[in-house]
């Protein structure tokens, strides 16, 4: 009954670091995985297919909601399949090589209207890092490697550093940038990627200082990205 209710406050916390009511259950989970083993056993004719296809599907959405490629940008499409190859790359444990976050701003001047849509698009980063790392704490707290005391402290350190992990990204490069008109306003959606690998680092160090800094046992943080 413990380990039950361990459990849901830690999907709970997912739910607030990610801020969306879709955290993702172990069901879901599991169907990702699904679908990554899928994507991977692909060919390159046929994951260049499947890129082509979803790129242009989306691309006529959203040119049908009056969006359009921002000055001196590629073309909708190409953005869009660019966006869907590193969507598709995943390393050898089928983690994806590359975190999306995906924000939208409304300003009267478009570049403010980008650098707010950027700031948010890199809180979203953040959250699915949380969710990711929360995600870890579960599977430990199931296979009896983490005590409830423990895994609430990981999920607590998580909680507070999310912010930091957000600040940490710094500059990143919009993979897709596009924008339709507001009457007299600009709507801009960017849609950014980071490399797994190096924000997860950056994560795990800010994890640590969290720790550290409440008297816990940062080895735990070690021990919880299996190293």
């Amino acid at each position: 009954m413990k380990k039950s209710l361990i459990i849901g406050s830690l999907l709970m916390c997912s739910i607030m670091m990610c801020n969306v009511a879709n955290a993702q259950s172990k069901d879901e989970l599991k169907k990702i995985r699904k679908e990554r083993e899928a994507i991977a056993k692909m060919t390159s004719d046929e994951l260049d297919d499947k890129v082509s296809k979803t790129a242009r599907k989306e691309a006529e959405k959203l040119e049908k909601e009056g969006w359009k490629a921002s000055p001196g940008s590629l073309p909708l499409e190409r953005q869009l399949d660019r966006s869907y190859n590193m969507q598709y790359e995943f390393d050898d444990n089928l983690m994806p090589k590359y975190i999306m976050g995906e924000a939208r701003s409304v300003g009267t001047a478009y570049d403010a209207a980008k650098m707010q849509a950027m700031t948010l698009a890199k809180q979203e980063l953040a959250g699915m890092v949380a969710t990711e790392i929360t995600a870890l704490v579960e599977d430990k707290v199931e296979n009896n490697q983490l005590s409830d005391e423990e895994a609430q402290s990981l999920v607590q350190a998580v909680t507070t550093g999310n912010q930091l992990i957000s600040q940490s990204i710094g500059r990143v490069v919009p993979i897709v940038e596009i924008y339709r008109d507001k009457g007299k306003n600009k709507e801009v959606l960017v849609r950014v990627a980071y490399r797994t690998d190096l924000i997860m680092k950056k994560a795990k160090e800010i994890v640590r200082k969290e720790i550290e800094k409440n008297g816990g046992n940062a080895d735990k943080v070690d021990d919880m990205f299996g190293e």
